[in-house]
């Protein structure tokens, strides 16, 4: 038995997979307009192996583990593309509520084949094989990135919105995100907010928009140029500044 009702919360979204309602933050898991799994695709999963395809392992940092989609979608579009690769996943939640549901959760069929691993995670917070590692964490986002000890490649910033969820969009949350990455490193996020892109940026990030093949733009932040492998916009967010004098970064203030 599931400790909590999870029907009441499916949202159908565009592309006819589903998503969850959070009543806590007030939001969705997922953007409704775009579709949950093409969301994940198309702002995370394509861009991240456009950049990172020929690579022979990854360590990936999925800010916040929610439903699963970003990890699992990962693995399901290294499978389909048959990309030689190890994957290693490090991921907090703090709904631990959430995961212990999410056995029932009704995932995409693409997805579908890959719910072992969800299961795995429900029962031991933990999943490995030859070629994935899982590693979830129940609990604070800002702690975990303080002690996490890896060397991080990618980063799924895939948290509830700066509006309801400040503490994982600000200037000083991304230092120690930084702090995390290797030499040559990239985040996505779905996020086109100016505050969010000079909380990067005023960490040495460089900031680009991507045009998606969903409706919505969306944001990759990168440690190199990557502007020769991936077909993206640079954002000159010093220029942004001047232009916009009112622009600040978030700040943790609460």
């Amino acid at each position: 038995m599931i400790p909590f009702d999870m029907k009441k919360n499916y949202t159908k979204t565009e592309d006819g997979t589903y998503t969850l309602y959070s009543k806590e933050y007030n939001q969705n898991y997922h953007s409704t307009d775009d579709g949950a799994l093409s969301e994940t695709l198309y702002k995370h999963i394509v861009p991240m192996f456009e950049v990172f395809k020929t690579k022979k392992e990854l360590h990936i940092l999925d800010i916040c583990f929610g439903l699963g989609f970003n990890t699992l979608s990962t693995i399901y579009f290294a499978k389909l593309n048959n990309f030689d690769m190890k994957l290693h996943f490090y991921s907090p939640e703090l709904d631990n509520v959430l995961i212990e549901g999410l056995e029932e959760f009704l995932y995409p069929k693409e997805l579908e084949p890959l719910k072992y691993i969800i299961n795995a995670l429900v029962k031991e917070k933990y999943y490995k094989d030859e070629n994935i590692e899982v590693q979830l964490y129940i609990g604070d986002a800002r702690q975990y990135i303080k002690k996490l000890d890896a060397k991080i490649d990618v980063v799924y910033q895939d948290a509830f919105s700066s509006d309801v969820n400040k503490e994982l969009w600000t200037k000083e949350y991304f230092a120690d995100i930084v702090k995390l990455l290797s030499e040559e490193a990239l985040l996505t996020t779905y996020s086109i907010a100016t505050p969010v892109r000079l909380s990067m940026s005023e960490n040495n990030l460089k900031i680009y928009e991507y045009k998606t093949k969903i409706k919505r733009k969306s944001t990759i932040a990168s440690t190199s140029d990557i502007s020769e492998i991936i077909d993206v916009r640079y954002i000159d967010m010093e220029k942004k500044k001047i232009n916009n004098p009112e622009a600040k970064p978030l700040i943790d203030n609460f």
